[in-house]
């Protein structure tokens, strides 16, 4: 019955997103007026099925009922109005509305999105389904490549691989310091809300154990909305609008999750210098990479997507490694493949390590070589990763899972773990066109980028 209700919703979803596409209302645009919408709808029928007992969280005059009585540009004035005085509000009101604004200027279209939210009782729906809908929404988002949104949107089976693995457990808190559209928090939550009944213990872990960090406002109320609709932070969102980057982490944390934004930093974002980092770089991935590292408790563990220009770059990427070697154990790499990322060409890996503890032997696992994915036709799905857990969990050699010993990279160039040994074959090198060529650029900003360092260090020695 759950799929069924998940279908309806969604096909009404998609039919009158493909209204106001028709109108040059892009998805995220849509998907967010939803969001602001939807909670205006879910307050008003927490306190209708209450009355008397429970009190909106929406200041008087801008609440759902103040919108579905108003028509034309009326509704569109006062929906507006709503807008502004929310993103003023505190606690999770505020979150979810972080500087909201309104993108459907037509008053025929707004009212067909609110009628689409008046005919679905939101809050009479489990959290699953609920929360199964959303997610599928922001999946969609994430597959629109015009808008750019698969950026923030981490594969699915990767994220449950990389949880199943790490095995957060209830009591520890989880922290994801770019967390996008919260999907590594709420595999966390899926995974430790199975080991214990005990209220109190689900308590925690509905409010107080997952935290979530992310610069950008419009996934802010996203990464809000997802989780809230899961039954987490329903007072308070455990997301928090900052860049991670910019300042000290306020504290530690049993484990953290994440797949830091690959390239550079956004135009007009604070230039990095910070006092705690081990070395001072404008490489992106590798101050996330520090970030995490100084994020941690002792005995804390991470599991981090990172590009492969960290495990080889020189100057302060041999810097961090040895610093990641020295006093963490780093005991596992997998290597992923291209095509399960919405951005072409992606070459990416993730680093398993646990604080405190020096590394003795790294472990690779080859998921790389002649392994074929696309997002239309070959996805990777959670069973694609089921030999990867396994050998994970027994640490027995075979033919894609190899253990290297500490000695033998360190002796490496530049303290290198870009390993790779299976032999790669003529069909491997058949790569799509497109996939060709976003390698191309990738390998061309990485030589830009060390030019740039290089002319950085001579002027350093002139000076």
């Amino acid at each position: 019955m759950a799929n069924d209700k998940e279908r309806s919703i969604n096909q009404k979803v998609w039919e009158l997103a493909n209204v106001l596409a028709g109108q040059g209302i892009g998805f995220t645009d849509y998907i967010t007026q939803l969001t602001y919408l939807l909670f205006l709808k879910m307050d008003f029928e927490n306190v209708s099925l209450r009355p008397g007992k429970i009190q909106s969280a929406l200041p008087i005059g801008y609440q759902w009922q103040d919108l579905v009585e108003l028509t034309g540009h009326d509704l569109l004035n006062h929906y507006e109005k709503t807008l502004s005085v929310l993103s003023q509000q505190s606690g999770l009101v505020g979150t979810i509305y972080t500087k909201a604004q309104n993108k459907i200027d037509k008053p025929v279209y707004l009212e067909k999105v609110i009628n689409m939210i008046r005919d679905t009782n939101w809050l009479m729906e489990d959290v699953d389904v609920k929360g199964a809908i959303y997610e599928g929404i922001l999946e969609k988002n994430g597959q629109d490549k015009k808008s750019g949104a698969g950026q923030y949107f981490t594969p699915r089976s990767l994220i449950k691989a990389m949880v199943d693995v790490t095995k957060p457990r209830i009591g520890e808190s989880v922290c994801d310091p770019a967390c996008g559209t919260g999907g590594f928090l709420l595999a966390a939550f899926d995974y430790m809300k199975l080991q214990s009944n005990d209220r109190e213990k689900q308590r925690i872990l509905k409010n107080e154990t997952l935290f979530g960090v992310d610069n950008t406002p419009l996934v802010v109320t996203l990464a809000s909305m997802n989780l809230y609709l899961h039954g987490i932070g329903t007072d308070n969102s455990p997301i928090d609008c900052r860049d991670s980057l910019e300042q000290e982490p306020g504290r530690a944390f049993d484990v953290i999750l994440a797949n830091p934004p690959f390239g550079k930093r956004p135009a007009g974002s604070v230039a990095i210098n910070r006092d705690d980092f081990y070395v001072q770089t404008s490489n992106n991935q590798l101050n996330f990479l520090q970030h995490i590292m100084l994020s941690q408790s002792q005995g804390g563990r991470a599991a981090v997507v990172l590009p492969d220009n960290v495990l080889f770059e020189g100057g302060a990427g041999e810097v961090i490694r040895q610093e990641l070697l020295k006093h963490f154990n780093l005991h596992t790499i997998l290597r992923l493949p291209t095509g399960i990322f919405y951005a072409q060409g992606v070459k990416a890996n993730v680093l398993f390590f646990t604080k405190g503890q020096e590394t003795k032997r790294v472990w690779f696992y080859d998921y790389r070589t002649g392994i074929k994915h696309t997002l239309a036709t070959r996805p990777m799905q959670r069973e694609h990763l089921d030999d990867f857990v396994e050998c994970y969990n027994n640490r027995q050699e075979t033919e894609r899972f190899k253990c290297y010993d500490i000695a033998d990279i360190l002796q490496r160039d530049k303290t290198s773990l870009d390993i790779t040994w299976i032999k790669q074959t003529d069909e491997d090198d058949d790569m799509p066109l497109s996939e060709l060529i976003a390698t191309m650029e990738e390998k061309s900003n990485n030589i830009q980028n060390a030019v740039a360092q290089l002319k950085a260090l001579m002027a350093n020695i002139e000076e």
